[in-house]
């Protein structure tokens, strides 16, 4: 029986079918960044004991997570016997807080805790930046090292190469390009930007790892009747009906 850990996205917990929902032993790590996850936590921060509005219970465990970085003990306590990686998170910008990076989420930016002292003064560090790219790599360094010297040696890593869609299937099946798309409201982005970057993402993921399993759709387009809405990450069911038999094949 696999146990399944998920470092990434809900474009890989949403390969579950809807009806029956994910399986009670998997765990889902969002809402971060590789070199969030590798960083310290914001010192000072406070956590609220219920959701502020809007958020949700998991999204808000999502927000705290990141901020108090419980994702890598996690992880090991959870012993995996597949851990699957996709970088569709990785859209979001960096925030320095005082020696920590953060994961600038959507459901950072309405939580409240930005307000905090502890946050206040937080300096953003772009996506598409040089600056960013150089955490990343560097925290992908250290995750390697990770994944080596813990128990997670033992399980099988698998890469879902994901990329956002460019199109979106209309009622009549038609493809119709995105015109505009947005990360944070009022913050557009580039979705071939995202693309390259993504590329580079996963091509330095495998010479780290190249025991990594590497999974990929042979094609990707967005869904306007997708559970969470339309989105260039937000696919039809082909897509994950694709990506599940290939998991199923290495044992998920």
């Amino acid at each position: 029986m696999s146990r399944v850990a998920i470092v990434g996205s809900c474009i890989t917990r949403d390969l579950w079918p809807v009806q029956e929902g994910a399986p009670d032993d998997l765990l889902y790590v969002s809402r971060t960044s590789l070199p969030s996850l590798f960083s310290p936590p914001a010192r000072g921060f406070q956590a609220r004991s219920e959701p502020p509005e809007p958020l949700k219970r998991h999204q808000h465990r999502a927000v705290v997570a990141d901020l108090t970085k419980q994702g890598l003990a996690a992880l090991v306590a959870h012993r995996p016997t597949h851990v699957i990686f996709d970088f569709i998170d990785e859209r979001f910008d960096l925030l320095w807080v005082e020696g920590s990076v953060v994961t600038h989420s959507w459901e950072l930016e309405v939580s409240g805790y930005l307000e905090q002292p502890a946050l206040s003064r937080a300096q953003p560090i772009t996506r598409l930046s040089n600056a960013c790219e150089e955490l990343w790599r560097d925290a992908l360094e250290e995750l390697a090292d990770f994944l080596r010297s813990t128990p997670l040696r033992d399980a099988r890593l698998i890469l879902h190469e994901a990329r956002w869609a460019d199109c979106w299937r209309d009622a009549d099946d038609v493809r119709r390009p995105f015109e505009a798309t947005e990360i944070l409201p009022g913050r557009p982005a580039d979705i071939a930007a995202h693309n390259r970057l993504l590329a580079t993402y996963q091509d330095a993921f495998c010479a780290a790892l190249p025991e990594v399993a590497r999974v990929a759709a042979s094609d990707r387009l967005a869904d306007p009747d997708h559970r969470w809405g339309l989105s260039p990450f937000h696919y039809t069911p082909d897509y994950y009906r694709d990506i599940w038999s290939q998991l199923h094949a290495l044992g998920v």
